[in-house]
């Protein structure tokens, strides 16, 4: 297993529709176990595909933290197939909207239809921090960031603190090779 980098707004892959896989073979069971590596890692409770640059229809959840022990979750091509008409809100993050947090409103319940780990088609019910986080997972493989839920107003601002975190790191990296490369040269030099 292996730890995948994991995107962050407003990285423009985030916002593609990602595809259906074939069949749930070798690679996507690898991919499956980077995915859950990598959430664990984090630490998060749910993974999509195309937060660690990959388009296609995959997602990885543990709510076990939670009062409902439902271990880790493999899921491909995962689809709602039934909703409740009844919402609830729960305040949400996310691994790729880093240290921002609004509330969502959701389906209080939701049925899904998807591939387990082994290629077998199954269907859970869900409800409560499960279905809000199977829904919020399934939003990042059409491309939907939890904050596409919320105001333009508040959106807006999220983005533009992430952008500015990500201009000051790129920023910092690259002040910090140019320290490390006059650094390397003085030795040299002194020679």
């Amino acid at each position: 297993m292996a730890l995948m980098p994991i995107l962050t707004a407003p990285d423009p892959r985030l916002k593609k529709k990602s595809k259906s896989i074939e069949a749930v073979d070798d690679g996507v069971r690898q991919l499956m176990d980077d995915m859950l590596e990598t959430m664990y890692a984090a630490p998060g409770i749910g993974l999509a595909a195309p937060q660690v640059g990959v388009l296609k229809r995959v997602i990885v959840l543990d709510i076990d933290r939670e009062e409902v022990k439902t271990g880790p979750l493999f899921m491909a091509n995962p689809e709602v197939i039934e909703a409740s008409d009844e919402d609830v809100t729960y305040e949400e993050g996310c691994l790729s909207v880093p240290e921002h947090y609004s509330d969502v409103a959701r389906p209080a319940r939701v049925r899904v239809r998807y591939l387990d780990r082994g290629g077998k088609q199954q269907e859970m019910d869900c409800e409560g921090l499960l279905a809000t986080c199977v829904q919020h997972e399934i939003d990042h493989l059409d491309g939907i960031l939890f904050i596409d839920h919320i105001s333009a107003l508040k959106r807006n601002m999220i983005l533009r603190k992430l952008l500015k975190a990500r201009k000051e790191k790129e920023r910092e990296t690259s002040e910090g090779k140019a320290a490390a490369k006059t650094k390397d040269k003085e030795p040299a030099a002194a020679l």
